[in-house]
């Protein structure tokens, strides 16, 4: 894949000016020899790098005074005690009791039609099921490895943990585990899109002619490495691992990947470049993978990449937001790039991921303050911290909606768009809305929980109440709109028409993530606590372990 030609935009100065004065009175004249003016001007500047990467440190130690963080308020005291009548609130939420008589065991709920379906017609393997005696993986059909893993696998794992280590659970795990295995039995080892369970075989996606998305080969490893420390058996961690040696050696100078990967070749396909959909959780689990230096240094090129190339600001509020880049062919047949203001609300999740990032690889102490003061970040830190927190304000502002509501997809203005200032609001705008017609499907909210996992992550770090406020408002509009009188929640078809109009589809990353981390964030901090436990990209909270296996590759 060839490097994104843009043109990387100019950026303000952060942090102070590094001009010393030496105040010297050698002189250079002919009494004293030119060798010597070389030799102090080596050991100067020799000084001069020296103090630069330590100045924080020092400072610190000195007990000078250290700069608060722009954007993080100062005239509030954190609090993490239980806000115990909103976190009943989302308890009730997740009560949702006919899809017990309606569709247990089943892959998915509507909630309007009191009926369950399946992701095959083999039947179901229970993604939000029972497990000890009916969950059963003999299903002859062509299920998603990567859904599967995180949604199946990571759920028993953490359903192990979180028992006290029931052995029901690891047992269903190490099954499942090995069913997925042959997927990675590729020519290059990344794995096929498609797992038959009851065959044990993968399947390539006739859809995307072969190719797999990024995201979904390189988000595998959490569980596999912890499915293979519980379980001593090597090949777990192996085959995931070989995923991450091949993107790494297709990998490009910006750290950035496209969408889709040829999993013959091994190598990355010129196609989108994007935070969204098919791109998100490569980054994600790069920083969940911090405790390799090879995974950190993957994760520390990306985000920088990510500052270079694909963070803008929308025209009117100067929101900031992540941009894509979508290949083209230029008129001399070159292969070249166009940056497109659009952002998934999956991209939502990249505000507290940055964040937490910058308080882990971003660190140059071991324990951060709450909320971090900038002699404790690096440059990168504190830059990575900053674009967290509007990250998160941008995915806030696109609930200002009829409904409260953010849509599934979000554009920005830029110069010459073209659009109607009638229609469209001066920040961002639904493509293809408009009164009295059809809403597109870019006016969908399907209960995803990107916006409140940062939101949660955010409270974590910070103590600042407003991100509880942030995430009520979130969970109230839900509740306004989403849920639906006999029970259940139901996706909403336009975030901008009230009364609204539903998707008779309750998605399972509902409860998985969007109503556990709201429960999470009016929990105190000892639940679950960020410095114990990593979630995978569905949701599910593991813990933090010591692996007996190093990676093999840098």
């Amino acid at each position: 894949m060839e490097e994104p030609g843009v043109r990387q935009r100019k950026k303000a100065a952060t942090g102070s000016s590094h001009g010393h004065e030496t105040g010297s009175d050698a002189k250079s004249g002919s009494a004293f020899p030119k060798v010597y003016v070389l030799l102090a001007a080596v050991l100067v500047l020799a000084l001069y790098n020296f103090l630069a990467l330590v100045k924080r440190p020092l400072n610190q130690f000195l007990g000078a005074p250290t700069r608060h963080l722009p954007g993080v308020r100062t005239n509030y005291v954190p609090t993490f005690t239980v806000d115990e009548a909103k976190q009943d609130a989302v308890v009730e939420a997740f009560k949702v009791r006919k899809l017990e008589r309606d569709a247990m065991g089943d892959d998915e709920y509507h909630p309007i039609s009191h009926a369950g379906s399946n992701l095959t017609k083999a039947g179901g393997i229970g993604i939000p099921a029972w497990v000890a005696d009916k969950l059963s993986f003999e299903r002859d059909g062509n299920l998603n490895t990567f859904e599967t893993t995180i949604r199946v696998l990571g759920g028993l794992l953490s359903a192990y943990h979180l028992s006290g280590e029931d052995p029901v659970f690891l047992e269903k795990a190490e099954e499942l585990g090995s069913r997925i295995l042959p997927a990675f039995e590729t020519e290059s080892g990344l794995p096929l899109s498609l797992i038959n369970l009851a065959l044990r075989e993968g399947v390539p996606d006739k859809d995307n002619s072969g190719f797999i998305s990024t995201a979904e080969a390189s988000t595998l490893q959490l569980e596999f490495r912890y499915l293979a420390y519980l379980t001593d058996e090597d090949t777990y961690w192996e085959k995931p691992e070989k995923v991450m040696a091949v993107l790494r050696a297709s990998e490009t100078p910006s750290g950035l990947a496209s969408i889709f990967v040829d999993s013959k070749m091994g190598r990355y396909q010129t196609s989108s470049i994007r935070l969204g959909s098919r791109g998100d959780s490569y980054y994600e689990y790069l920083l969940i993978n911090q405790t390799e230096l090879v995974y950190r240094e993957m994760y520390d090129t990306a985000m920088t990449g990510i500052h270079t190339h694909l963070v803008q600001r929308g025209l009117s509020g100067q929101l900031l937001y992540t941009a894509e880049l979508n290949p083209q062919r230029t008129q001399n047949g070159e292969i070249g790039w166009r940056l497109v203001p659009k952002q998934d609300h999956l991209v939502c999740f990249l505000g507290g991921s940055l964040m937490l990032g910058a308080t882990t690889s971003g660190a140059l102490v071991h324990n951060v303050s709450i909320p971090p003061r900038t002699d404790e970040l690096t440059e990168q830190g504190e830059r990575d911290w900053l674009t967290g927190v509007e990250l998160i304000n941008t995915c806030m502002a696109t609930h200002d909606t009829q409904t409260g509501l953010a849509p599934e997809i979000a554009h920005f203005r830029i110069l010459g768009d073209g659009v109607d200032n009638s229609v469209a609001p001066a920040d961002w705008y639904i493509k293809g809305a408009r009164p009295n017609a059809p809403p597109p499907f870019d006016a969908r909210y399907i209960l995803r929980p990107e916006t409140v996992e940062s939101i949660f992550i955010a409270f974590r770090l910070t103590g600042d109440p407003k991100y509880r406020d942030y995430g009520w408002a979130i969970f109230q509009a839900i509740e306004k709109h989403c849920r639906i009188p006999t029970g259940g929640y139901a996706s909403v078809i336009n975030v901008d028409q009230v009364p609204v109009e539903y998707d008779d589809k309750m998605e399972t990353f509902l409860m998985s993530e969007t109503l556990k981390y709201l429960y999470l964030l009016f929990a105190d901090s000892s639940v679950l606590p960020l410095n114990e436990y990593v979630f995978n990209t569905e949701g599910h909270p593991l813990p933090v372990f010591n692996p007996t296996i190093r990676t093999g590759f840098s």
